[in-house]
């Protein structure tokens, strides 16, 4: 009963294009209402919203997305791009690589995929085209590369997915280097099928021959840019510096860098980063405070170990079994954004996977993989919206490449799900 109320309440108001935190808050509200016994007060709702909030690891969350939107604007992205373009973009198909790889190196500064793919997007999308590439087909490769950057760490999910399930169970900077495989990985799957289409429509490398000296010339100009992510991530793994501390340094070499050495960071573009950063962080922090009250009303009323009892006997079959949660996922990245969803089913799927001895980094791994490639799919595919917004194309004209791309992602979620030693081999 409490399961139909909450989840109907919720669906019905998404399909009323309620916006997703009114209406999980809501949802609560209604369930603890109609099927409140008055063991559940009401009161819990604001103060679960309040405490869900009041996290030291979610203070990384505003500082990743400000960092990412200062590299960008202070040239940082740009000079990764230029970097690899000198001895990776006369390979057929490869300025699309060249994205590719970009977008794993800027996914280790922002921890966000829109992110990733608006910053990368807004230059390489009309270089691309520039060079001969069909509109298409460079749009819908940023948006494929664009959610590696919520794999490669930092991850704003993955502080998300940390906190929801504990830090006993998941610590954030294990789930940090898990993601590390999985999101090379999903690169480099990406970069197969970039060689791939290119082979088949006739996608030309530049015209340019390799240099040594252009190599050597574009790193030294790409120095500060590379060393960004070996400085963030090389300190959380040592033990330095917490994820949190990583996400503050962050803010504060990307802005030294982009307004004293690069000295493209202007005050416009200063403000911009940071009225951005609030507006994101705002309605990220809302949805988070009221998800908190929604997963507490969930293990209250038992309704995880119900949901996990019933999904356990449609099959003892393990393969089977996490096939179907990951066709489950899949369906759920279509409609909702990651962080929602990321606190609503974490809770309900984990007793699911341990009981079939699934490590919960592992499975955070997988669950951000799956909402990950809802960023490429309709109805919701976020990352379809910003590169056609960037670019200016149909998402038509970008679905017919971006079906092989899906492919590639999906082959790396089944490496994810069914074969443990690729999120656990760093840890």
């Amino acid at each position: 009963m409490e399961a139909a109320v909450l989840f109907g309440t919720f669906f019905i108001l998404l399909i009323l294009t309620v916006p997703i935190g009114y209406a999980i808050g809501i949802a609560t509200l209604v369930a603890v209402v109609v099927c409140g016994d008055g063991s559940i007060p009401l009161l819990m709702i604001s103060q679960k919203s309040i405490t869900g909030v009041d996290s030291f690891p979610l203070m990384a969350i505003p500082f990743f997305m400000l960092a990412g939107n200062l590299m960008s604007g202070g040239g940082i992205a740009k000079r990764i791009l230029n970097f690899f373009d000198t001895f990776m973009g006369l390979i057929t198909g490869g300025l699309s690589m060249v994205t590719t790889i970009t977008c794993m190196f800027f996914a280790a500064i922002s921890g966000s995929a829109v992110a990733t793919t608006s910053a990368v997007g807004s230059f390489m999308i009309p270089e691309m085209k520039e060079k001969g590439y069909d509109e298409g087909y460079s749009a819908s490769i940023c948006a494929a590369a664009g959610t590696i950057g919520v794999i490669i760490p930092p991850s704003v999910p993955f502080v998300i997915y940390g906190v929801v399930v504990g830090a006993s169970k998941a610590a954030i900077t294990d789930l940090f280097k898990a993601g590390v495989v999985p999101g090379i990985g999903m690169g480099v799957a990406l970069m197969i099928a970039c060689y791939i289409l290119s082979k088949k429509h006739g996608f030309k490398g530049t015209n340019n021959k390799f240099s040594l000296k252009a190599v050597g010339k574009s790193f030294l100009d790409a120095v500060w840019a590379l060393l960004s992510p070996v400085i963030i991530l090389g300190g959380i793994y040592s033990g330095k510096f917490t994820p949190t501390e990583a996400a503050v340094i962050s803010v504060v070499y990307s802005y030294i860098v982009g307004r004293f050495v690069y000295k493209e960071l202007d005050r416009k573009a200063v403000y911009k980063a940071l009225r951005d950063t609030i507006v994101v962080n705002g309605a990220t922090t809302f949805m988070v405070g009221l998800s908190t009250a929604f997963a507490a009303y969930l293990s209250l009323t038992g309704i995880p170990r119900t949901l996990a009892a019933g999904m356990l006997s449609i099959t003892s079959n393990k393969y089977i079994l996490l096939l179907l949660i990951n066709l489950f996922l899949l369906v759920v990245g279509c409609l909702v954004d990651n962080i929602p969803a990321t606190i609503i089913l974490a809770p309900i799927l984990l007793p699911v996977v341990e009981s079939l001895g699934m490590s919960p980094v592992t499975f955070g791994i997988m669950l951000t993989m799956n909402l990950a490639i809802g960023f490429c799919t309709p109805p919701y595919g976020i990352n379809l919206f910003v590169a056609s917004a960037v670019s200016g194309v149909s998402m038509g004209k970008m679905m017919k490449y971006m079906l092989w791309f899906l492919l590639a992602l999906l082959i790396v979620l089944m490496l994810t799900t069914y074969w443990a030693p690729f999120t656990l081999f760093l840890l």
